[in-house]
């Protein structure tokens, strides 16, 4: 096997790895019906072509699956991975960017429903710290349902000074946390900005907390101590989305 080639399961994962040209699909498992199923969500252009395809049955693919418990719909391609863009040169001469910022985040299901929510209401990249990034998990892939395919991510070494350098370069920065003192439906989302969301179980961390401009809230009901953070940042990205096409 290729040293940068990896597998991923899922209906979706694989067809949208096959729709990206700057992905390289190097070999797919599928069976009779999941290729039926190709051809018909892409009648005028043959996805497999110039790929090697590999026909198997339900149990033969069960393999690439069964150690994290997923469903492969008879699904399966070793892939490479796609050449990264730096976040500086990403930002340059840009306006009215939304980037959300991931701190201590690794859970690879919510990093992919992250991802997911943030293709789905046109946010402009993911900035999360390298070593927390899973970036050949096959749960993430399938959480974000295709959608690793659409979305600048941006993989750096160090949060806080990544968010100091992006406050010089006229950032906005707004951690999202349950301390907030303002529900964050209350600011105007101008300019260029960053959205900060800590750990699933500690939130952002006081040394994060430094580099926020402001610390703001989703409310909610108070019988409810907190909401997943994959829910909360959906309901951020399509307020700002829909903030952001109202103008």
């Amino acid at each position: 096997m290729n040293k940068s080639a990896f597998f991923i399961v899922g209906k979706h994962p694989v067809i949208e790895a096959l729709k990206n040209p700057k992905r390289k699909v190097i070999r797919v498992f599928l069976t009779e019906e999941s290729k039926k199923t190709i051809h018909r969500i892409s009648p005028n252009n043959n996805l497999l072509k110039d790929i090697k395809v590999f026909f198997k049955t339900k149990k033969e693919l069960d393999k690439y699956s069964t150690k994290e418990n997923l469903m492969h719909q008879g699904f399966v391609a070793e892939i490479e991975h796609i050449e990264e863009i730096a976040l500086k040169n990403y930002i340059v001469d840009k306006e009215k960017l939304n980037i959300v910022c991931l701190d201590e985040v690794t859970d690879p299901r919510n990093i992919g429903s992250i991802i997911r929510s943030a293709v789905s209401f046109n946010l402009d990249g993911i900035i999360i710290k390298d070593r927390h990034f899973p970036s050949e998990s096959k749960l993430m892939y399938k959480a974000a349902s295709g959608c690793m395919e659409y979305l600048n991510i941006f993989k750096v070494s160090n949060i806080n000074s990544t968010l100091k350098y992006l406050r010089e370069k006229n950032f906005w920065v707004y951690g999202f946390d349950a301390s907030g003192e303002k529900d964050f439906t209350q600011h105007k989302w101008d300019g260029n900005n960053i959205l900060l969301f800590g750990s699933e179980g500690y939130g952002l961390s006081k040394h994060t907390l430094k580099y926020t401009d402001y610390l703001v809230k989703i409310d909610i009901n108070s019988k409810v101590e907190s909401l997943n953070i994959s829910n909360s940042a959906s309901i951020a990205f399509h307020h700002i989305n829909k903030f952001k096409h109202s103008g």
